[in-house]
This record gives C-alpha cells, structure tokens and sequence, in this order.
C-alpha cells in the first residue's frame, strides 16, 4: 500500500507539472524531469532476473537526449536502484548496446527501436519509448499524452519476453497495450 502511495504521488506531481511552460528563465526541461522521474520509480515497480542484481544499475539512452540524460544523472549521484549504484550510458547507435537495464528511446531515434530489440534479444533489459504506438512495436513502456496529461502504455506479453516482471501497482497505473 505504501509503494502504491507512493507513486501515484509521483504521478499526480507528474501529471501537474507536465505542461509547465518552458519559459527563458527556467533552466530545467520540466518534461525530461518528469519522466526521469517515471523511469527511476519504474525500477521500484520492474524484477529483473537474479544476475542483474549485481554491479551497477545501467540506464542508456540511444540518441541524443541531453535534457533527460542530465536529469537522470543527477539523481544517480543521490539515490540507488535497491542496492545498486546506477549510471547513465548516451549510445550513438544500437552496435554499441553494451546490455543495459534500461534503454530509452527518444522519439527523435524511433527508427532505431527494431535494431535494438534485435541487437538486445535474449537480454532482460526494458525498452522505454515515447511515440505512439511504438508498445505494439517491441517496447514494453512507451511515454503517451492524453488529454494533456502525460501517462504511459505498458505491454506486459514485450515485458515476459524479456524476463521481466511487472509489479501489479505498475499495472493499474499503467494504459494496457497488446
């Protein structure tokens, strides 16, 4: 109960702040925050297997995305994924997928998605995308705004492939997608 709590916290400020204009003054991306935000309390919510558990928590971005992989940095430096450290990998192109935990996707590196679920096929790692309908397309969480608020799709069938189990709470929050 205490976990569900927590994160519909995180998603109501989430969902508050989603749309906060970008003004000249503002020096943070509110955008790449928020689901910086998503991504660190999707760990707390996503099992991976027992040899995954070990050494550090890697998240990678393929392309660029310098706003989110700051943010993302930041909080590596404070907080940890369970007992792990965790550390933000910036991937140029699929060949250099070194297995992550997590891999992000931005919109702008979308027709990249396939070269990835293939160069990282066996592999548990959680393909994180921001384009609609990339979820029916090998992501298992992929970034959606609806009604002007920003929510998430999950395909649980790309999560079970992957050996990955998704925590029930995660599910209630999330847009089922098959």
């Amino acid at each position: 109960m205490k976990r569900l709590t927590s994160i519909v916290l995180i998603i109501v400020f989430s969902i508050s702040t989603a749309f906060t204009p970008n003004t000249s003054s503002q020096s943070v991306d509110t955008n790449a925050k928020i689901k910086a935000v998503f991504i660190y309390n999707f760990t707390k919510y996503i099992e991976w297997p027992q040899e995954y558990k070990t050494g550090e928590f890697t998240i990678g971005i393929l392309g660029e995305n310098s706003a989110l992989f700051t943010e993302l940095d930041k909080m590596s430096k404070v907080k940890k994924v369970s007992n792990q450290t965790f550390v933000i990998k910036s991937f140029t192109n699929t060949s250099q997928l070194d297995n992550p935990h997590i891999l992000y996707i931005p919109e702008d590196s979308t027709d990249q998605l396939k070269k990835a679920i293939d160069q990282l096929k066996g592999k548990s790692t959680l393909i994180v995308t921001e384009k609609p309908g990339l979820a029916k397309q090998g992501s298992t969480i992929n970034f959606v705004v609806q009604g002007s608020r920003q929510k998430f799709e999950l395909n649980k069938s790309n999560a079970t492939q992957r050996n990955l189990k998704v925590a029930s709470a995660l599910e209630n929050l999330a847009i089922s997608v098959n």
